[in-house]
């Protein structure tokens, strides 16, 4: 098995869920798995109430934060929300 089919197979089990992902470069993404397909997987960032880590903050229904893609060939390192403080 690669290591994309092993984080995609990863990424769709826990998708809705928080997690931190590290990158083989280091910079580390952190938010809620909203989608994946076979390049990416990308991540609603949580930006917390007023940058504090409180939770997610929408002002108003169905608005949400930036999504970001991560590439999957490019994830060094993928941890579940649990695993860590928010």
């Amino acid at each position: 098995m690669s290591q994309v089919s092993y984080y995609y197979g990863m990424c769709c089990r826990y998708k809705g869920r928080k997690v931190r992902i590290t990158d083989v470069a280091g910079k580390e993404y952190r938010g809620r798995i909203v989608n994946v397909d076979s390049k990416y997987v990308y991540l609603e960032q949580d930006r917390g109430f007023g940058g504090f880590g409180y939770g997610y903050y929408r002002p108003y229904p169905g608005y949400y934060y930036p999504v970001v893609p991560v590439a999957l060939a490019a994830i060094g390192g993928f941890f579940l929300g649990a695993a860590f403080v928010w």
